[in-house]
């Protein structure tokens, strides 16, 4: 345990696993209160007691960020305890299923653009007076490189990252502005996650890094702070 991020308060979604679990237990280590959020919560609560037992803190709220109204209830709840958001990591994502453009299911993509992108803008609206509030309130968003750069069979994973990279993007230009809210981007690379599983079946686990080294890059920016439209891609040996 450490204490550069003592007293701030943090929300990752997706923290059951993978990043967003990784990116919980190294911010309770600096310190931070870390509210988790994702939808399986026998998942957040293995999380919760892994950062108990090494002394953090933590609080677990288990929702369907598809649901906005949970959401704009975890935002009351949240102010109501702590009146001011210092982090946001927005985290929780959806692959959906990989194929040709011309095959996506219509329904499919409503889904996968429901959860990457209309459920994001629905978190940084609930969120957004909270951000003021803090002394330097900061959104880290995590994307993909397909966002940027089209690839066969990933275009509905692709364009939902792309849509959430300019909404989020907009967001902190809009901010530099009149605040000191900032918002960065994140692209994790090659991380073992259940989703990269999926999406690469045949693929050695070990040949790609773990969520950890993802979440100590995170985790260094919430220390450090970033400027306005900050873009990063993590590159590391498997870990």
């Amino acid at each position: 345990m450490t204490t550069s991020l003592k007293g701030q308060v943090a929300v990752v979604t997706g923290a059951s696993r993978g990043i967003g679990a990784a990116t919980a237990e190294a911010l309770a280590a600096r310190g931070a209160h870390v509210v988790l959020t994702a939808r399986t919560a026998a998942g957040l609560e293995e999380v919760e007691q892994r950062i108990f037992d090494a002394g953090g803190s933590a609080t677990i709220a288990p929702l369907d960020l598809t649901q906005t109204d949970a959401i704009a209830k975890l935002a009351v709840a949240v102010e109501g305890r702590w009146n001011a958001l210092d982090l946001l990591v927005l985290n929780a994502a959806t692959l959906g299923q990989l194929g040709a453009v011309p095959a996506i299911d219509p329904k499919e993509m409503a889904s996968v653009l429901t959860l990457n992108v209309s459920a994001q803008g629905a978190m940084i609206a609930a969120f957004d007076p909270l951000l003021r509030r803090a002394a330097a309130g900061k959104v880290i968003g995590i994307t993909s490189s397909v966002g940027r750069t089209p690839r066969a069979y990933w275009g509905l994973y692709g364009a939902s990252k792309a849509a959430f990279e300019t909404l989020l993007g907009a967001y902190g230009d809009e901010m530099a502005a009149i605040s000191r809210v900032r918002t960065a981007i994140v692209d994790p690379g090659a991380t073992r996650t259940a989703m990269r599983a999926r999406a690469f079946p045949g693929e050695d686990p070990l040949s790609v890094k773990g969520p950890a080294v993802v979440a100590e890059r995170i985790v260094a920016l919430a220390e450090a702070g970033f400027d306005a439209g900050h873009f990063e891609r993590v590159s590391a040996s498997p870990a």
